[in-house]
Order: C-alpha cells, then sequence, then structure tokens
C-alpha cells in the first residue's frame, strides 16, 4: 500500500511540473502522506517548490526588425489632422489631412489609395475638398482693400469704349488675372505663349487686343486704300471650339463693323471656295484640315496676316496635329520682333494659348520665329488642382459603375434641379453602350463622340448649352477649351489616361462666369487606374502641381549631320 502511495505522489509532482500547475494543491496532497514516506515527500516538495526558467535566445537580426517596425508604426501614427476644414476626406478617418497642415520636405504622405491596386479595396473612397470659394484666377487680385478700391478696369488697359460695353452687356466687368498679364503685352506687339488654368478667360485675353487693333488698322487710311484682307487667324482643333470662339468674336466685332467667319471640319473643297469667293473677314476661325485645304488650292493668302492664334495648344502641338500645324505656319509671315508688326510689310504676332503647357512647342516654333523673343505668361496655378473644385475618387467594380453613376446624377438633381452634367468615357463604344443603359433607366441625356460627323456634333452640343438635355455623354473631344458655365457636375465614368486629360475634364467646372459649387466624381476600377490616382493625390496632399508636366519651352536639340568621309 505504501508502494502505491509513493508511485501516486512521483506522477502527481511529474504533471505538476509539465503543466505548471499551481504548486499549492501538491502540497496538500502531499501533507497527507508525510507519516508514510516524510524523505521522499520533503525531495518532491524541493523539486516542485524550484523549477528551472526557459531561456529563448532572439538573434539580432530579428530584434532590429521589431525596432523598425515600432519605427514605422510611430512615423504613421503622425497627426496629419489641424483644426479647420478638411483638405483630404478619406473613409478611414486616420487617414484624414487637413488645410492647416503641410507636409515636410522629406515627408512622406500617407496615401488613401495606397492599397487599392488590391481587390479588397473595391469601396474605399476619398475626396479632396474645395478649401476656397472662389477661383484663383479670379480672387488674386481682390484679396486686398486697398486694390479693390483700385481695381484695374478694361478702361484702363487701353480697351475702347465700344468693346467695355460690350463686355458690360454680357456681364463681365472685371479682367481676370491672365487677362491683366496678357492684354497689355498683346498690344505692345510681342510674341506671346500664354499657359493658364482652364476657365480663367483666356480666350477674351487674345481676342479683345485683335478686335482692339484691327478696329485701329480699319479707321486708317492705309486699310482703307487696300483691299479687304484677313486679320487674323485662330486655328482651333475642333469644330465645336470653333463655333464657341466664333461666338465670342462676334459679339465683339458685331458694334464695331468687323466680320468673323468659321471654316470647320466636315465641309467639302466645294464648300470652302464658295466661302472665300465673298469679301474676306476680319477674323477667320478654322480647324487645322479645313486650313490646309484652302491653303492648298489658293483660297487664302495668310502672308498679310496681323495676329495667328493657337488655342488650345497641348492638343495643337501633338504629333496628330503637329504636321499640319507647322505646314501652316511656314505660309505665314511670323514676326520676330514687336517693330516688325506695324505698317507697310507689317508680319503676325504669334499668339499661343493653352490650359497646360505644350510639349513639342520649341521644336515648331524655332522654324518661324525667335524664341528668346516670345513672352511666356503663367499662371501661378499652372498645372496645379483647382482649389475651388471639389474632387471626389471612387474605388468601384466595373459592373457597379452604371449604378454609382445614376445615383450621383439622382443627387444632382435633388440639390440643385436643372443643373448639367457631364459623363466622360475613354471610347466611343463606351458612349454609346452607357447612352443605352441610361435610356433604360429613364434618364434622359445627349451623346457626343469623334465617330460622329462634325456637323452632327456641332448641333448636339448647341442644343446641351441651350438646355435640351442635362447630361451629355462624351468622350475627350468635349473636354478641350469648351465653354460648359452651366456644368456642375463632371463624372469621369472611364478614368483619364493622364494628367493632361483629368487637368481639361475637371476644368469643365469651376469656370469664369459658371455655377459654384461644382464637383468631379472619378470611378476607379482597373490597377492602371491607381497610379495616377496616387499621384493626384500626392500632388493634393503636398500642394504642389501633378508631376511630369512641361513648364518651360525646351529649345530644340540640334540635328546632327553625317559626312562621308
Amino acid at each position: 500500500m505504501l508502494s502505491v502511495k509513493v508511485a501516486y505522489l512521483a506522477s502527481a509532482a511529474s504533471r505538476a511540473l509539465s503543466n505548471r500547475v499551481n504548486y499549492r494543491k501538491f502540497i496538500i496532497v502531499s501533507a497527507c502522506c508525510r507519516l508514510h514516506c516524510p524523505v521522499s515527500q520533503t525531495r518532491l516538495y524541493q523539486s516542485a517548490a524550484a523549477p528551472e526558467e526557459t531561456v529563448i535566445r532572439i538573434p539580432r537580426y530579428m530584434k532590429k526588425q521589431v525596432e523598425n517596425v515600432k519605427q514605422t508604426r510611430g512615423k504613421n501614427k503622425i497627426n496629419t489632422v489641424r483644426a479647420g476644414k478638411l483638405l483630404i476626406q478619406s473613409k478611414n478617418p486616420d487617414l484624414n489631412q487637413t488645410a492647416g497642415y503641410t507636409l515636410g520636405r522629406f515627408e512622406q504622405p500617407v496615401l488613401s489609395s495606397k492599397g487599392w491596386k488590391h481587390n479588397k479595396s473595391f469601396g474605399d473612397y476619398f475626396t479632396i475638398n474645395n478649401i476656397k470659394t472662389v477661383a484663383p484666377f479670379v480672387a488674386e487680385h481682390q484679396n486686398d482693400e486697398v486694390e479693390k478700391e483700385a481695381s484695374v478696369k478694361f478702361n484702363n488697359l487701353q480697351i475702347c469704349k465700344e468693346l467695355v460695353e460690350t463686355l458690360e452687356k454680357i456681364g463681365i466687368t472685371d479682367p481676370t488675372t491672365v487677362q491683366l498679364q496678357t492684354i497689355p503685352k498683346v498690344l505692345k506687339g510681342h510674341n506671346i505663349l500664354c499657359a493658364a488654368e482652364t476657365g480663367s478667360g483666356k480666350t477674351l485675353s487674345y481676342l479683345l487686343p485683335i478686335v482692339q487693333r484691327l478696329k485701329a488698322d480699319k479707321e486708317s487710311e492705309m486699310y482703307n486704300q487696300g483691299t479687304r484682307r484677313i486679320g487674323a487667324v485662330v486655328l482651333v482643333p475642333s469644330r465645336e471650339l470653333a463655333e464657341q470662339v466664333a461666338a465670342v468674336s462676334r459679339s465683339l466685332c458685331s458694334p464695331l463693323g468687323l466680320r468673323t467667319t468659321i471654316v470647320g471640319g466636315g465641309r467639302g473643297v466645294g464648300h470652302i471656295k464658295e466661302l472665300f469667293k465673298k469679301d474676306h473677314p476680319d477674323i477667320l476661325v478654322a480647324t487645322p484640315g479645313a486650313l490646309v485645304k484652302a491653303l492648298r488650292r489658293s483660297c487664302i493668302d495668310l502672308s498679310d496676316l496681323s495676329f495667328f492664334v493657337v488655342d488650345e495648344a497641348d492638343t495643337m502641338f501633338d504629333p496628330s496635329f503637329s504636321d499640319m500645324l507647322e505646314n501652316i505656319l511656314v505660309n505665314t509671315n511670323i514676326s520676330r520682333d514687336p517693330k516688325e508688326t506695324r505698317g507697310l510689310g507689317h508680319k503676325a504676332q504669334l499668339l499661343v494659348v493653352g490650359a497646360t503647357f505644350p510639349g513639342g512647342v520649341g521644336d515648331v516654333l524655332s522654324q518661324v520665329t525667335d524664341l528668346g523673343s516670345m513672352v511666356v505668361i503663367k499662371s501661378k496655378m499652372l498645372h496645379f488642382l483647382m482649389p475651388h473644385v471639389k474632387q471626389k475618387f471612387l474605388k468601384v467594380r466595373g459592373a457597379d459603375k452604371i449604378l454609382e453613376l445614376n445615383q450621383a446624377l439622382k443627387q444632382l438633381q435633388l440639390e440643385e434641379a436643372g443643373s448639367a452634367a457631364l459623363v466622360f468615357c475613354n471610347k466611343s463604344v463606351t458612349v454609346n453602350w452607357l447612352g443605352y443603359s441610361l435610356d433604360e433607366m429613364g434618364v434622359q441625356h445627349a451623346r457626343l463622340q469623334g465617330d460622329m460627323p462634325a456637323a452632327v456634333r456641332a448641333g448636339i452640343y448647341r442644343a446641351f448649352q441651350k438646355g435640351s438635355a442635362d447630361v451629355l455623354i462624351c468622350t475627350d473631344i468635349a473636354s478641350r477649351g469648351l465653354d460648359t458655365s452651366r456644368v456642375r457636375l463632371v463624372v469621369n465614368y472611364d478614368s483619364p489616361e493622364s494628367h493632361t486629360d483629368y487637368i481639361h475634364r475637371a476644368g469643365r467646372v469651376g469656370r469664369a462666369g459658371g455655377m459654384e459649387g461644382g464637383e468631379v466624381l472619378t470611378f476607379v476600377t482597373h490597377p492602371w487606374d491607381v497610379e495616377l490616382v496616387q499621384k493626384i493625390e500626392t500632388a493634393a496632399r503636398r500642394r504642389t502641381s501633378l508631376p511630369g508636366m512641361e513648364s518651360d519651352i525646351r529649345e530644340p536639340k540640334p540635328k546632327v549631320v553625317e559626312t562621308e568621309v
């Protein structure tokens, strides 16, 4: 019986040591049998009271990894939220950033779109809020009370009384920043390269001094002795933009007895010949293809121009237009000095205007003028995100985009009935498919894409501007220069393919004289769309311009001529 008890106590001791149970229970059990085996119980008690400690050695490289993780987590927990309005509002509140917070020079921003290439990120979103209520090109010269009292008017820019009265009739009284910078330079005879944000009033910045100069030439004896000639040519990439520029030009020219004519795409050679059999207009607004046709058939002569304007320069200097543009410029006498723009045998002033800085401008213009003599005018917000427009990015599946679009259009009509929306797609096929889908949902809309004839496109856009429909589904053909003053919402149904496309699309809202409170909604679906979104978010958090955009005229590289030895 004694041997059974000893064996029992030994097994209990081993279980206590292995399972790390409370040693008090073992002591109570051993006390009951102390009379039977006092020596063995004492030894077992001592071994149970002082168990050996287990030591685990951690390698140094693992310790360093743990320390690095702790430091990284500490950096990511920097508080980017201050009192005031939010600049970046994310689905995850920890990633919000207020307008009062400024990232350090070497501080890496934590992006809300960081993990958007993963499939689990669908449903995530972030918003770049509008931190200003007025566009920078309007507010820059209206901040101080002293400047308000002595604000510059069009009268101070040497614009004639008739033009000032015409501007007042259409509700334009104060010049924008780009107009203040550009008009005096043009009147002095300089060649101009003007790059300013969309909707800043660039069209008037070149039309006003042109009409002013043509009026003065018409009143001079030199003009009366000669035959009627074309005084200015405005070159634009599309017929829709040509009609828009011509409408503005006619409103300025009609009180002064000047005439404006359009030569757009989609017209045959017979129509172009018939157009120029009559008296030549004072201002000709043309597309590149139609103007090349007129030059080849000697319908017009550009050697006696006073002004040659290239509008939407980033598109016109694109490889698809650059060959035609170069051909047209060769047939035009472009001045190299302001003195050459006056008197008999004068040459034409060159005015290059765009919302983004054209990339290949140096290669083309160096063949017709002196690049060093060109006056470059760049706005402070060139290639920046517009601070007065709210911009939202939503990671959404392709099958859910149509539902999100329908919801956004309904919300727009609830907030402000009668407001218009532009929906951008990357392909004409997508425009047609999306139109059929909205038809099934009962959403009234219009469609505009490049496969349509030019005349049909022009009619559709005129009807949209007059309010026949509140939704226009279109490709990027509607993103260049067109006046969309009644548009309050821009939806990128397909993410834009470049920073330039995004700037032009977003520029359809927040324009001078347009509706306030404009918004841009971008659907992000594919992994290749995420990289562009991350660059946009980084620029917004750092308050810098979008990367990879041209900001200066590059001198063309000298051509290397190989000679045979």
